[in-house]
Formats: C-alpha cells, structure tokens, sequence
C-alpha cells in the first residue's frame, strides 16, 4: 500500500467518522459559513463608504477575497493534525506512537482528520467570488481558470506549509503557538485585499518573507489580464504560484529538523 492509498484510507475514514454526527456537522458548517458571511458584509460596509481603495472597486476586491477564502479552507481542512500537534500530540506523548508506525508522520499527521466544517468558509468564497466575477464580467478563459486552479494548488501548499511550520514549532515550545496565527489566518486575510492597498514594507513581506501575494495577488491579475500597479512583469503572474510549492518544501525540511531532535515524551 503505498502512501497515497495510505492517505486516502485516512481520509475516508474520518470522513465516516463526522457523518456519524450528521447534525453537528451541519450545525458547524452553517456557523462556519455564517461567521465568513459577516466578514465580507464589513469589506462591503468599506467599499459602499468610501466606493474604493487604491484604484481597486468592490468587485475586483470580491474576486481577491474569494480566490483566498478558497485556498485557506481547503489547506485548513487538510492540515488539522499539524494545527493541534501541540496540544494533541506533543502534549499528550501520542506524536511517539506516530514514530513507531512504518510510515512518514507528516503523512500520518495530514490524515489525522479532514474537516469537513470548512465546506462552510469554501461555499462563502465560492459565492463571493462569483458575485465579483458577475461583477467584473470576468471572463473564464481556458487560461484564467487554468491560473486560477494553479494559484489553489500553490496556496493550499504556502498555508499548508505555514502549518506545518507551527507545529515545528511545538518541539520547543506548546504554550505560545497562538502567535503563529499572525501568520496564517492573519496571512488569510491580508490575502484578501490587493497588495498595492498595503505599506511598502508589508508588501514585501508578503511577496519575499511569507510569499501570500504570489499565491493570490499575483495569479488573480494574471487571470483578470491585468497589469501589476506595483511593476511586476507580465510573464511572472501567472508563475507566481510555484513560491507556495516552494514554501512548502522549505518547510517540510524544517519539519524533518525538529522531528530529528524529538526527545519523546519520556525524556
């Protein structure tokens, strides 16, 4: 059996496991789709104040909000072994029994659970998006939609690879990993806006510490036929995608670092 049969074996099994309880989990992915309705009627609120920010109008800021809103529920939902390593695993000594199985704990900790919530937070951008896209008339060319779908893949990995990073961190320390959340569901919502809205040194940040602009700024002018505001080369736009990948891969080796020096709970 290898890994990916592996994974997928995890996957339908937690799935069984949240439709046993088929009301909760509708009750949480009501909320959840609730809770990210509210944040967008507040970008709405901004817009129908001031009609628009930095030469950017409602609609192009929908298309923005929605393509991140997309990418963070789905790496949400897939990393939810690496966002409770701390307390679940570390804390607890179980990450020891996951060293004793033939098999990559990274690749144990991915299927750890699949929230199946997050459909909740997806659908809201979804929709979003669509209400932008009618906005806009974007158009889903072959080439926007193929942007679009490698701006996903490459955001799901850069969130995925934050994750992982803060559970990398729970080798050292399980009591201030909040902070790391600066990072992802803060990243999430910087995402949400275009880049030129931001302070100089922020949006180098995003582009050149966290890469989230590449992930989403970038591909989604590339997908809108749009040209960079802030200079950058038509060619890289639609590239841009492949810094989550690498994001990821920089983190994952990271990940293989703090797994060497694991001392296990036992000392």
């Amino acid at each position: 059996m290898n890994g990916l049969s592996l994974y997928g074996r995890y996957i339908a099994a937690s799935i069984r496991g949240q439709m046993a309880y088929p009301a909760g989990l509708a009750i949480q992915t009501v909320a959840s789709f609730m809770i990210t309705v509210v944040e967008f009627i507040g970008v709405w609120a901004l817009f129908h104040r001031f009609g628009q920010i930095a030469g950017w109008r409602l609609g192009e800021v929908a298309l923005f909000y929605g393509l991140a809103s997309v990418i963070f529920a789905i790496a949400d939902a897939v990393t939810r072994g690496f966002d409770v390593f701390g307390s679940v695993f570390v804390k607890t000594g179980g990450f020891d029994r996951l060293l004793l199985r033939p098999r990559s704990p990274a690749l144990q900790l991915a299927g750890y659970e699949l929230r199946l919530t997050r459909i909740g937070r997806f659908s809201q951008g979804a929709i979003v998006f669509a209400i932008g896209a009618a906005m806009t008339h974007f158009v889903f060319t072959p080439f926007a939609a193929g942007v679009l779908l490698f701006a996903i893949a490459g955001g799901v990995a850069l969130f995925a690879g934050l994750f992982i990073l803060q559970a990398t961190l729970a080798f050292w320390t399980v009591e201030s990993l909040e902070a790391v959340n600066i990072l992802t569901y803060g990243g999430e919502a910087a995402a949400e806006y275009p880049l030129n809205v931001y302070a100089r040194w922020f949006r180098d940040f995003l582009i050149w510490g966290v890469p989230i602009g590449c992930v989403t700024y970038l591909p989604m002018l590339a997908a809108m036929g749009r040209a960079d505001p802030l200079g950058a080369p038509s060619w890289l736009t639609p590239l841009a995608p492949l810094a989550g990948f690498a994001f990821l891969g920089a983190s994952l080796f990271i990940w293989g670092f703090g797994v060497r020096r694991y001392a296990s709970a036992g000392g």
